[in-house]
């Protein structure tokens, strides 16, 4: 019944993000620049490489990688975890728990309808700089293209669930903060963000490729620029919907817990 009405409302709640968006223009601007990690580590790694290729990595690769995975963050990255500690902590929550609509939707509808902006500021370059110097390392697969697309939302689903899960916490917790940092430097190394995977030491590596963090970002980025067979692509596409699946059923079940003690304590 909830999913059906969110449903419903969502043109509205578009609309409403948008306007959001567009009044904390601001705000939204410093989120975006917080994303474009990934250009610096492209001049880093791309000097490492250019004498020569690093463990397999050309100076073309990196370019590759680095603006595929700057491509991937800005349209998967999410703050909602930040947001909702803060309603949780100020007391604005329990207006937002009045609306028909459950704020799971809500914050989803919200951030989907600034992914325009987003993408309208780095995109352009990204894809520009992509074409011209790191086409040779794209993948050329039409169906592993077009997986990509679909890893991308899977993507996006599992880090806006996870940082709503981690944002719940804070029905819980004083410091939930605190998390948004662990989960930032966790995130940053095991999934592609800082390096690719396979140039991380092998015990961290064999973490990292059973991990959310990994299909939270490096999954789509190695749709886009490793060549695999079409099975293998569809397995990764297969993994990493399992984890949506779990991630959001977390998110949910911290959050139910943590509003009916919200509410026993509002009482």
């Amino acid at each position: 019944m909830s999913f059906a009405r969110a449903l419903r409302a969502a043109p509205t709640m578009l609309r409403i993000g948008v306007a959001e968006t567009v009044a904390y223009r601001a705000e939204f601007l410093v989120w975006v620049l917080t994303t474009t990690l990934p250009l610096v580590m492209l001049s880093l790694w791309s000097s490492v490489a250019s004498e020569g290729p690093f463990k397999g990595y050309s100076s073309n690769d990196f370019v590759a990688y680095y603006l595929a995975n700057l491509i991937c963050r800005q349209l998967t990255g999410t703050w909602v975890g930040w947001q909702i500690s803060e309603e949780i902590r100020t007391g604005s929550m329990a207006m937002r728990l009045l609306r028909p609509i459950h704020p799971f939707f809500a914050f989803a509808f919200s951030h989907i309808a600034a992914l325009p902006f987003r993408s309208a500021i780095a995109l352009p370059i990204a894809v520009g700089l992509l074409i011209s110097s790191g086409a040779s390392s794209l993948t050329t697969d039409p169906a592993q293209l077009g997986l990509v697309l679909v890893s991308i939302a899977l993507a996006w689903i599992i880090t806006f669930s996870f940082l709503f899960a981690i944002g719940s916490l804070a029905f819980f917790l004083t410091k939930a903060m605190a998390l948004m940092n662990l989960y930032f430097g966790l995130f940053s190394l095991l999934s592609g963000y800082l390096m690719p995977l396979d140039l991380l030491p092998s015990w961290i590596g064999r973490i990292a490729a059973w991990s959310p963090f990994r299909f939270m970002l490096s999954a789509p980025v190695e749709l886009l620029v490793k060549p695999m067979s079409r099975g293998a692509a569809a397995e990764l596409v297969g993994k990493q919907a399992l984890w949506a699946v779990a991630i959001v059923l977390l998110a949910m079940a911290v959050w139910t817990r943590g509003v009916k003690r919200f509410e026993a304590v509002g009482s």
